[in-house]
């Protein structure tokens, strides 16, 4: 009995930590190539705001982190940094600053979705026809499967 039972802990124990594994190298493994420097920085030129994600914010922790300057231009947003690995991110505008989960969730409403982001060492991002980036103050990205605070940047 009390074999059955330690075998019964170790097996679970192990498939737990493989799915958790699994989760976290899973989008390591399938991500596509980021962009390079030069595609970036020639991106990053009609910029019309840039920031920088703050680092230390409360949504913020070893595993849900995000660095490096952003830039919001009108058909673009181009990151040059590095993120968190992790699946389903999404890269929003908000209208306010906000720093965690629960500030994003009652600001959510207002939010506008720009994208999928898929690399982790910068990204490229389009802005939708009719989006203005002028109506927004912050660039956030969430992680939509975990719901889970990532990084913002204030650009205005």
């Amino acid at each position: 009995m009390v074999r059955v039972l330690a075998l019964t802990i170790s097996h679970g124990l192990v498939l737990a930590v493989g799915f958790a594994l699994g989760v976290y190298f899973l989008p390591i493994l399938t991500a596509p190539p980021s962009p390079d420097a030069a595609m970036l920085s020639r991106n990053a030129k009609t910029a019309l705001f840039e920031a920088t994600f703050a680092e230390d914010l409360s949504g913020n922790d070893f595993l849900h982190w995000g660095k490096g300057r952003v830039s919001v231009g009108a058909e673009m947003i181009v990151h040059r940094g590095e993120l968190a690995p992790g699946p389903d991110y999404k890269l929003y505008l908000v209208k306010q600053f906000v720093e965690n989960e629960e500030q994003f969730e009652r600001a959510k409403a207002e939010a506008v979705r720009l994208g999928d982001i898929k690399t982790f060492n910068g990204f490229l991002v389009d802005v939708p026809d009719g989006i203005d980036v002028r109506d927004f103050t912050t660039v956030l990205i969430w992680c939509e499967a975990f719901g889970e605070f990532i990084a913002a940047a204030k650009y205005r």
